[in-house]
C-alpha cells in the first residue's frame, strides 16, 4: 500500500505559460495519469529520456516532462489500467514500446511498427496490440511515486511515475505536433542552473512507493 504524506515546496518560478493556469476557484477533480521515466542504463552516467511540450499545449507548453498523460477509457482493458495508460502513452508519444510477443519475447522495432500501422488504420491501441501479436509488458514498469497536481491549478494530475529501463532494439518515433524535442540528460545535468526548462509547483500532494520488486532489467 502506498504511504502518503503532505509535501510541501518553497516557491519556485513557474515554467512559461503554467502561472496562466492558476485559479482562486473551488479546486477541480484531479484526472488519473500516468507518466515513465525511461532509464537508458547503458550511459555513464544514466540517463533519462524527457521531451519537450509544444509552445501551444494547454499544460506547461515549452517545458520538458517525463512522457506520459491522461488515463483512457480503453486502459481498462488491461489488468492494470495506471500500468497500461504509462504503456500506451509513452508508445504514443515517442514510440517505445514496453510490450512482450505472445511467445514471451520482447517487443523489437519490427512490433513497434506493425502496431503503428494498426493504429494509423483506426484501430484502438488495446485491439492493435492484439492484432500485432502483442500484449503490454506491465511487469516492466516499477511504480516510483504518485504526484497530485495542486489545488491552485486549473488542470489537475493524480499522476502515477513509473520507472522503466529503455528497450533493446527500439528507435525512439516522437509524435508529432505532441513532443518538440527529445532529449536524454542525468538527473544532476537536468536540475543545473541553465538547464531545461521542468515543471515546478509550489505545493501539492505526494506518495512514495514502498522498494518495489518489479524487475527493470
Amino acid at each position: 500500500m502506498l504511504e502518503r504524506a503532505a509535501l510541501t515546496l518553497l516557491p519556485v518560478t513557474a515554467p512559461p505559460g503554467l502561472a496562466d493556469g492558476l485559479h482562486d476557484g473551488p479546486p477541480v477533480e484531479p484526472r488519473p495519469a500516468s507518466s515513465v521515466l525511461v532509464i537508458d542504463h547503458r550511459a555513464r552516467p544514466w540517463t533519462l529520456l524527457m521531451i519537450r511540450r509544444p509552445g501551444g499545449a494547454d499544460f506547461a507548453p515549452n517545458a520538458y516532462v517525463f512522457p506520459g498523460g491522461s488515463l483512457h477509457e480503453e486502459d481498462g482493458a488491461f489488468e492494470d489500467p495506471g500500468r497500461a495508460t504509462a504503456v500506451r502513452e509513452l508508445y504514443e508519444e515517442v514510440g517505445i514500446l514496453l510490450g512482450r510477443r505472445y511467445d514471451g519475447s520482447f517487443a523489437r522495432q519490427a512490433d513497434c511498427d506493425r502496431l503503428r500501422s494498426a493504429l494509423a488504420a483506426g484501430a484502438p491501441f488495446p485491439r492493435a496490440m492484439a492484432d500485432a501479436g502483442l500484449a503490454p509488458a506491465l511487469d516492466r514498469l516499477a511504480l516510483l511515486t504518485r504526484w497530485i497536481t495542486p489545488e491552485a491549478l486549473r488542470r489537475r494530475f493524480d499522476a502515477r511515475f513509473y520507472l522503466a529501463r529503455l528497450p533493446a532494439g527500439q528507435v525512439l518515433h516522437p509524435q508529432p505536433g505532441e513532443v518538440e524535442d527529445v532529449i536524454w540528460i542525468s538527473p544532476a545535468r537536468a536540475l543545473q542552473p541553465g538547464g531545461p526548462t521542468l515543471v515546478h509547483a509550489p505545493g501539492g500532494s505526494w506518495s512514495r512507493s514502498p522498494r518495489s520488486r518489479t524487475p527493470l532489467a
